[in-house]
């Protein structure tokens, strides 16, 4: 059975990016993925250039950091997308957290979820009616558009009470470095009793997945260890780890045993057997981030031909 399968196509340059993008769409992947922060160029500037080199592939953020920006002017880079690629823009968005928001940008960090809800509720009806009149205890937005847009609003979500606001309102959940049981047992559960609540059917949950073709282990492990080992680090991701059967993240490790249960690796059909599994997991849909290894140049190929593989069949 077909599988929704989308992935982190960052690169090291912007035209190394796009060029990531068209490498999707040609492999048949459902969504491109693309993070925000620190240097990384703007997602919406990259996926509007992306569109006009482009036709059916979808464009994900995952996700843009809603205290540095006001929604209004996320509304207006969406609009953007949406005018060169209409309805193909899903805007993922999420608070960050505290070290990066405040120790980076020196911003404060007060209720975040609160702050969440009422960007998510303006940007739902600035971008799916058309026009916004808000004013919250965080936010105040009034804004009128010439139309309705056919923008998706998602949000990102690590802990139960993110989840629950996610089936609340938002049109999708988004996961980061979630081991997958912790998917199926705590992310899920939550996203289904919020939509509950809210009289309505739960959006989709988006899984993120490192995923690597490659049968050099230590290879993998010093990969994932550059590249995933701040998480354990951080205090929410912290707390995650050690909910879903990680007790070594309460000192910050990032363990081979964690490694191992986040990143899928290995050669082509044990990758392509465990990403068919994610749908028992509770995972609507994949955002699989290909990671590179060392001394195998051929590995980020391999990769991309198995995520199309599976997304194919």
């Amino acid at each position: 059975m077909p599988q929704t399968i989308g992935v982190h196509a960052s690169a090291a340059t912007v035209q190394e990016t796009i060029a990531n993008i068209e490498r999707a769409e040609r492999e048949g992947l459902a969504t491109a993925w693309l993070t925000s922060g620190g240097a990384a160029a703007d997602p919406l500037a990259v996926f509007a250039a992306a569109a006009l080199r482009t036709s059916r592939i979808g464009f994900g953020t995952s996700v843009i950091p809603t205290f540095p920006r006001h929604p209004i002017a996320v509304v207006q880079g969406a609009v953007a997308v949406d005018a060169l690629a209409p309805g193909r823009l899903r805007l993922g968005v999420g608070p960050s957290h505290r070290p990066m928001i405040e120790g980076a940008l020196g911003l404060g960090f007060e209720r975040p979820l609160e702050h969440l809800r009422e960007y998510l509720t303006v940007l739902h009806d600035a971008l799916q009616q058309g026009r916004t009149d808000f004013t919250g205890r965080r936010i105040t937005a009034h804004l009128q558009l010439p139309a309705p847009t056919g923008v998706r609003v998602l949000a990102s979500a690590l802990r139960p009470n993110a989840f629950r606001l996610c089936g609340e309102i938002a049109e999708g959940a988004i996961s980061w470095v979630c081991p997958l049981p912790y998917i199926r047992d705590v992310a899920a559960p939550a996203l289904r009793a919020g939509a509950e609540a809210a009289g309505r059917q739960a959006p989709p949950l988006i899984a993120h997945v490192p995923v690597v073709v490659s049968t050099d282990v230590e290879g993998v492990r010093a990969t994932a260890r550059r590249q995933l080992s701040v998480y354990p680090r951080l205090p929410f991701y912290s707390a995650m780890f050690q909910d879903a059967g990680f007790p070594e993240a309460a000192n910050g490790e990032l363990s081979d045993r964690m490694i191992d249960a986040l990143v899928v690796h290995g050669p082509a059909e044990t990758v392509a057997a465990r990403l068919r599994e994610a749908p028992s997991f509770a995972a609507d849909e994949l955002l699989a981030t290909p990671l590179p290894v060392a001394g195998d140049p051929e590995a980020l190929s391999r990769t991309y031909a198995v995520l199309g593989e599976v997304a194919r069949a």
